[in-house]
């Protein structure tokens, strides 16, 4: 069990010092660039969460460092002296701490940093959205965006119904968890992308596809066909 509990600690230490690294890498890039805005594709949620909490869990560790630093020196010096080493210098924990702050006071500074959630209007996908969004709350992190991708508005028929049964059934299966997403986020800005009767890649059509972001189109009035006809 101990071994098992040891291997656990250094896969979560990997993992959060791998974290670290390419979050400072992320900020090397931001500052060594000058972009307007800076958009990252995150992992999954569970991934994405480790990433977002791990500068509060290594500022954590290094401020406890940094007041053990002059105890943790000389145990240090003297065991590389018994072993014939030279004296080994801890001091990079000073520099490592502001670098790690930054990056904490970046990611929740609103101005600076905000999470924009995406999901699908089915039940596993608003629920990890949920889940994303109490963590990043906890997190001081801000998020007041939700996108909802891949809605459905079928062709209908004379009568206004669905043309067929599957995009009725799927319709109704949306609409439940639509109106759950209005309420819950009621005070969120809210984009509704409709699913495209084609595959959304190639520059013009992502290109229309972003505008419907800025200014989703009117399906009351349009056809989903309406949206790519001149493409």
């Amino acid at each position: 069990q101990s071994n098992v509990h040891n291997v656990h600690t250094q896969a979560v230490v990997s993992t959060q010092s791998t974290g670290f690294i390419a979050l400072t890498n992320i900020f090397k890039i931001v500052d060594t660039h000058h972009f307007d805005v800076v958009v990252f594709d995150t992992a999954p949620t569970g991934h994405t969460l480790r990433l977002l909490s791990i500068p509060q869990s290594i500022g954590k560790v290094l401020r406890q460092l940094v007041q053990m630093k002059s105890w943790m020196s000389g145990i240090m010096n003297s065991l590389s002296g018994s072993l014939g080493m030279n004296n080994v210098n801890i001091d990079y924990i000073d520099d490592l701490l502001p670098l790690v702050e930054r990056l904490d006071k970046e990611l929740k500074n609103p101005d600076l940093t905000t999470f924009v959630c995406v999901c699908i209007p089915e039940f596993l996908s608003l629920y990890e959205t949920e889940r994303l969004i109490q963590k990043l709350t906890a997190l001081d992190i801000d998020t007041h965006n939700v996108v909802v991708n891949q809605v459905m508005y079928p062709d209908r028929d004379s009568k206004g119904c669905p043309s067929c049964a599957l995009c009725a059934a799927r319709t109704n299966m949306q609409k439940k968890y639509l109106d759950q997403i209005a309420d819950l986020y009621e005070d969120f800005h809210v984009v509704k992308m409709p699913l495209m009767p084609v595959e959304v890649k190639g520059v013009p059509m992502l290109q229309r596809f972003g505008k419907f972001l800025q200014a989703p189109p009117d399906m009351e009035k349009l056809s989903i066909h309406d949206l790519v006809k001149d493409l």
